[in-house]
């Protein structure tokens, strides 16, 4: 997850390349619908009610599965280093 798409897409070719490289499968990366938010505000403090300011950020999000990861996989995605402005969300699976 990111704001700025560019980062974001460079990141997540570092974890693929890293997973693979590793022997992982990998699905994905898949492009998730991007958040929206949006803020308006009034430009004056006292007078123009008509006068009114809009901000947005958008939130960029993407997709991957590692499919039969290994502990050398896990190893070198814990020792990614990431840029600053990326947040990765890591969730596990067991086997059933």
């Amino acid at each position: 997850k990111a704001y700025d798409h560019r980062v974001l897409d460079q990141s997540t070719t570092e974890i693929v390349d890293t997973a693979k490289r590793t022997g992982a499968r990998i699905a994905g990366p898949i492009p998730l619908p991007t958040v929206k938010n949006k803020w308006t505000v009034l430009r004056g403090p006292h007078v123009d009610k008509k006068s009114r300011e809009q901000f947005e950020i958008r939130t960029h999000k993407r997709l991957m599965d590692i499919l039969d990861p290994t502990a050398e996989t896990v190893d070198a995605l814990m020792k990614l280093d990431l840029p600053a402005g990326v947040d990765v969300e890591i969730k596990a699976f067991g086997k059933n």
